[in-house]
Formats: structure tokens, C-alpha cells, sequence
């Protein structure tokens, strides 16, 4: 669940709060989501900036995402009614990755994290493309005395993710030791901060949700913190998510794959009386889908990229919905959505079309690295 595919126009771009910040860094920035935000910064590059996730710390600015606060006796049956994951699973102080599907076709709107405040209060980060959208629906349905406001702007998002984020937060004095998927509220630098056990990088990590006016006093004090750590772009939070087998709307989840398709079924409550897209989703789970998210893993020297088309026996059995090539395993990854006739196991080889030449993969199942976001 995150933007990190570029824009295809630049035109009238959102800010980060933290702007300024990035640019004293050096940063190299890209459109993502309408936002300008960094993909790398000077003297770091993705290589190293996925290196220190996986080994120290890394800290992002993903202030593009969005938010949105829904308020109101019944507000969290109103959500649970509408999106896939079960909120009566989870208690408030609990956080819950889940799906907002489109009714007709189960296709999905957008992947979301749930915030559990209490039964009159939940609070949404969506992808930063999709707020409007989802603010939209919800509205739309929303019955009298139930309040969807967006506050896409409000607030900024710090990602502090690595093995060393708790040692970084703890000389803080933030709270850490809350589970995985839960959060608790906190102060730094004068400002009324939500300490969320989250992220999308498979390492231990948290997420702070800061009013947007504190985030430079925020920022700052995790770099005076004293404990090393490194600014990181949204090109090695792409690298980091697709080791993980993470998916990013737009490209391994979207309107026209559902989460049927993309192996996103644990993200569904599918014994709940309401949610938009049940039916058609219990039907297509019933039948068994067309085609599924597959991991693949380069044989050959190969760096797969998305769009690129998959062969097996000579036809075209699927397409890349994610492909880069892994700083960790030193070798090209990819999501692809597969045919599911004919079947293909788990090692099974198939063949890539990279510019023309052909690229054997291995067919796995992700992540492709051992995840230690629960740590």
C-alpha cells in the first residue's frame, strides 16, 4: 500500500511540509500521487537507502498518503460495512490493513490502514491517487450523523522503519513497545504525535502521523536523536516493499484485480453480512480466479520491469505487475499476475520478454526476503 509510481504529469504538484528539508538533503524528486516528493537523496541512492532499512534505520517522508477521519455513533460499523477487512477483530488502539472494493466488480478502489479510535471514530491512510475517491464513496454512503472529512493535508507521515527504529524512538522517549498493528499517542518537540507499530517495509518499524505544522520539529529531532540513521526516498521504499511481496495500488492491485486475484483474501472478512464487492468476490472465490499474483525470481541475469510479459511453453501465461531488481538478494523480483490455466507450481520455470530478449524466472512464493516487521 503505497505511491510510488511517477505521475504522468508534474503540473501543479503537492508539497510536503518537509520539502524544504529534502532539498537541503539533496534530494532527486519525482511525482507520486499529485505530490512532489523525494525518490533519493544526494550521497545515499537507493542502494544504500534499502541497506539501511535492512540494517540500522531508515526514516521516510510518505506525507503524500492520505487521511481521512470518519466520526460518529456507529462510525466504525459504517466502515466495517463498507470496506473487506473485519474491524470487529480488532479493539481501538489497533490498526487493520484493509480494502476498499468496488460493489459491482470486487475490483479494487484502493488498499487502506484502518485506525480503531473507538465505535464513534476511525481514521483512514489511503494512497495519496485514491483519497478523493474513497472520501467520495464513503460520503456517498454515509447515513445522517456520520461525518467523513478528508484531511489529506493535515498531517504528515515519518516512516521509521530498520532493526535500530526502537533504539531511535526510545531515545526520544516515544513509546515502542506497543504490538505490531497497534498505536499509541505521544508528544515530541511540542507536538501531539500517533506512534503506530506499522509500515510497509517488512522490517520492524513505526509510523508517526504529526499535524503538518510540526512535522520540520519532528524531522528534526529524529536526526539529533544520536543514533545513525539515513533519509530515505520512495525509490527504496519500492525496493524494500517488493522484497516483501507488498503490493502498490495501481499495479498489483486495482480496479480490474481484485484481491481474489492478487492473493489478498486475508485482507477480507468474508463472513461478514456487508462490504462493498462481497458478492461478486464470494463468487469469484467460489469459481476459483482466472489468474493470481505469483512471485518470480531471475534464473538469468535480468531485471524484470512491470508490463513485461510472462511465456511458459511458448504462450503468453501472464504479465509484471512489479519487477526491479533486489539489493538484498542481488538478483531481479517481480509480482505477476499468472493464468491459472494452466497451473504453475512453485519452481516451475517460465521466460520474461525483457526488450526482446527472453529472461528465465522461477516461479516462488513471496516474500523474497525473511520479514522481521514483527520483531
Amino acid at each position: 500500500m503505497t505511491d510510488v509510481t511517477p505521475d504522468a504529469a508534474a503540473t501543479r504538484l503537492r508539497r510536503s511540509p518537509l520539502h524544504e528539508r529534502h532539498t537541503a538533503l539533496g534530494a532527486k524528486f519525482a511525482p507520486f500521487g499529485g505530490w512532489e516528493m523525494p525518490l533519493e537523496y544526494a550521497g545515499g541512492g537507493v542502494l544504500k537507502e534499502h541497506t539501511a532499512v535492512r540494517t540500522a534505520v531508515g526514516v521516510f517522508d510518505v506525507s503524500h498518503l492520505g487521511k481521512a477521519r470518519i466520526t460518529g455513533p456507529g462510525a466504525a460499523g459504517f466502515v466495517n460495512s463498507c470496506l473487506s477487512n473485519d474491524l470487529g477483530r480488532i479493539g481501538p488502539g489497533r490498526a487493520q490493513y484493509t480494502l476498499c472494493c468496488d460493489d459491482a466488480t470486487g475490483g479494487v478502489v484502493d488498499d487502506i490502514i484502518a485506525y480503531l479510535h473507538a465505535d464513534d471514530h476511525v481514521f483512514l491512510i489511503p494512497n495519496a491517487a485514491n483519497t478523493a475517491e474513497v472520501v467520495r464513496r464513503l460520503r456517498a454512503a454515509a447515513p445522517a450523523g456520520i461525518t467523513v472529512t478528508d484531511e489529506h493535508e493535515a498531517y504528515a507521515v515519518l516512516a521509521v522503519q530498520g532493526p535500530r527504529s526502537a533504539e531511535l524512538l526510545a531515545a526520544l522517549g516515544l513509546p515502542t513497545e506497543h504490538g505490531y498493528m497497534s498505536f499509541s499517542p505521544a508528544t515530541l518537540a511540542g507536538a501531539e504525535l500517533t506512534v503506530c507499530r506499522t509500515g510497509y517495509t517488512g522490517e520492524l518499524g513505526y509510523e508517526l502521523v504529526v499535524p503538518a505544522e510540526h512535522a520540520v520539529a519532528v524531522w528534526d529531532a529524529l536526526f539529533a536523536a544520536g543514533v545513525e540513521l539515513r533519509a530515505c526516498g520512495l525509490g527504496a521504499r519500492d525496493t524494500l516493499r517488493t522484497e516483501m511481496g507488498y503490493p502498490l495500488h495501481g499495479q498489483d492491485l486495482s480496479l480490474e484485480i481484485t484481491p481474489v486475484q492478487a492473493r489478498s483474501g486475508w485482507a477480507v472478512g468474508w463472513d461478514k453480512p456487508a462490504f462493498w464487492g462481497r458478492d461478486v468476490l464470494l463468487a469469484e472465490k467460489a469459481a476459483g480466479p482466472r489468474r493470481t499474483l505469483r512471485g518470480l525470481e531471475a534464473v538469468d541475469r535480468a531485471i524484470p520491469r512491470a508490463g513485461m510479459a510472462v511465456y511458459a511453453g511458448g504462450a503468453q501465461v501472464g504479465t509484471i505487475t512489479s519487477g526491479t531488481f533486489s539489493p538484498t538478494k542481488k538478483q531481479g523480483i517481480a509480482l505477476a499476475l499468472l493464468d491459472t490455466d494452466p497451473k504453475l507450481a512453485d519452481g516451475d520455470v517460465v521466460e520474461v520478454d525483457i526488450r526482446g530478449r527472453r529472461a528465465q524466472m522461477r516461479v516462488t512464493r513471496p516474500p523474497f526476503v525473511q520479514p522481521s516487521v514483527k520483531s
